[in-house]
């Protein structure tokens, strides 16, 4: 997109600043703008394929052709969405605990 098309105009929604479109996932400038996060993410396939490919064998320095027989690895595409989760949950925890600190909340335990 050009900037005119993905710029986010401001608006004031029922006394609330909201964005119009939030094609800037929520963030303006690194900076959270109150609007929900949106982002993206890219899986590479799985590496082993049924068909044959060239490879080195890195004992024997020379180039080999492998042949995979069967799957042997794991699909990922049913579990990546949890996995995607998770890791998001401990970037945030990390920016908040870079924020406030890691014992932030233990304070309002002692009351």
């Amino acid at each position: 997109m050009t900037g005119s098309v993905f710029n986010d105009a401001f608006t004031c929604n029922d006394g609330e600043v909201v964005t119009l479109t939030n094609n800037n996932g929520g963030i303006n400038g690194g900076i959270t703008n109150g609007m929900p996060i949106v982002f993206s993410c890219a899986v590479k396939p799985t590496p082993s394929i049924a068909q044959p490919q060239q490879t080195v064998d890195f004992c024997e320095k020379k180039n080999v052709t492998l042949s995979i027989k069967g799957r042997h690895d794991p699909a990922i595409v049913r579990r990546i969405c949890p996995v995607v989760d998770s890791i998001t949950a401990l970037v945030i925890s990390d920016l908040m605990a870079q924020r406030y600190g890691t014992d932030v909340f233990l304070r309002g335990a002692e009351k």
